[in-house]
């Protein structure tokens, strides 16, 4: 293997996303992976729980980091002992370019391990047109002899009404997962049930930088439990920075104003338990739960209150059902599951 680091790899069909440094990039700086599995130390019901389950957003408020920084650092949170936990790495579609560049000037790191840079894309107002940088982005990433191979794998849009689902889905190609974002607007049965007619996934909003963002706990198991009825997996984004129900600030200004926000612990548990049967009226209380000591984990199963889900139940949940959601902060999440003594 001497040596292998002074072997140049000439890229020029990355020259559009990939500029620069693309056009010499080492074997040595082959980008990214993320673990297989859990720690050992990590109880399997928390493993199955939490696999995946970060999209990093910090692209987004209330983060909003430049896109050298954001790539930086899931690069940096692939290559940490939580990688497992983290997910796809989320950007608009216009700034494709701008990540291929950042992607470009990450400097040589471990090349032995195996890249993984799964990618979800934002839908701007020209869905047609951005779906065509995707096409070219994969193609052109699929193409070039680099050991990292970043791939566009979902792509997420907001939607207002049952009507636009349709077409929207006809020109997404079907290798793609789309999540279709539902406002929470009382048409969601509508929305959910046309999202269901086309294949296609579900998205929702569970905060903001206001309290007006933040929708209700009735509202989300609604969400939840429709979804589950529809058999449409679905992922969530904003507000759940914390496992817990909780009161915290809404941004990371010194003034900003704090209430209540979701806990992405009571979330994902509560679309676990509502898929394997229980009730919404429980669901709610679960979703609500503000207590550390409600839920307990363990080598078997994890427990809310005397309910109780195995880890075969957790991971088939996990696996095509509740997704993932966005955040633009991977550290605060983890530094809380620590302090619950999960990680």
């Amino acid at each position: 293997m001497a040596g292998i680091g002074e072997e140049v790899w000439k890229i020029p069909q990355l020259a559009q996303y990939f500029p620069a440094k693309a056009m010499n990039l080492t074997k040595a700086e082959g980008i990214g992976y993320t673990a297989d599995a859990a720690p050992s130390a990590v109880a399997p019901s928390v493993a199955a729980l939490l696999r995946s389950l970060i999209d990093y957003a910090g692209l987004f408020p209330p983060a909003s980091l430049g896109m050298a920084q954001a790539v930086a650092n899931y690069e940096t949170y692939l290559r940490s002992d939580h990688g497992w936990i983290l997910g796809r790495f989320i950007l608009p579609a216009a700034r494709l370019g701008e990540f291929g560049e950042a992607l470009a000037r990450l400097p040589a790191s471990h090349a032995e391990r195996t890249p993984r840079w799964s990618l979800s894309v934002l839908l701007g107002a020209d869905p047609s047109g951005d779906l065509a940088r995707i096409r070219e982005f994969n193609a052109r990433a699929a193409a070039a002899s680099l050991l990292v191979k970043p791939e566009i794998q979902s792509v997420e849009v907001k939607i207002t009404a049952p009507d636009e689902i349709e077409p929207l889905s006809a020109i997404i190609p079907s290798e793609l997962e789309a999540y279709c974002e539902v406002p929470l607007s009382g048409a969601e049965r509508d929305l959910i049930t046309a999202i269901a007619a086309c294949g296609r996934r579900a998205k929702i909003r569970t905060g903001g930088e206001t309290a007006d963002k933040f929708p209700s706990p009735e509202s989300v198991v609604e969400f939840i439990q429709l979804c589950a009825a529809a058999n449409v997996a679905f992922k969530a984004t904003a507000g759940l920075h914390h496992p817990l129900r909780s009161s915290h600030p809404f941004t990371y200004q010194p003034d900003s104003p704090n209430g209540i926000m979701h806990g992405f612990l009571n979330v994902f548990l509560a679309a676990a338990f509502l898929r394997a049967g229980m009730e919404p009226p429980l669901a709610l209380q679960l979703l609500t739960e503000q207590s550390p000591q409600g839920f307990q984990f363990d080598s078997e199963a994890a427990m809310w209150r005397e309910h109780r889900l195995t880890v075969p139940q957790i991971a088939a949940a996990r696996k095509d059902f509740a997704v993932s959601f966005g955040s633009c902060s991977f550290i605060e999440p983890l530094d809380d599951l620590r302090s619950l003594h999960l990680l």
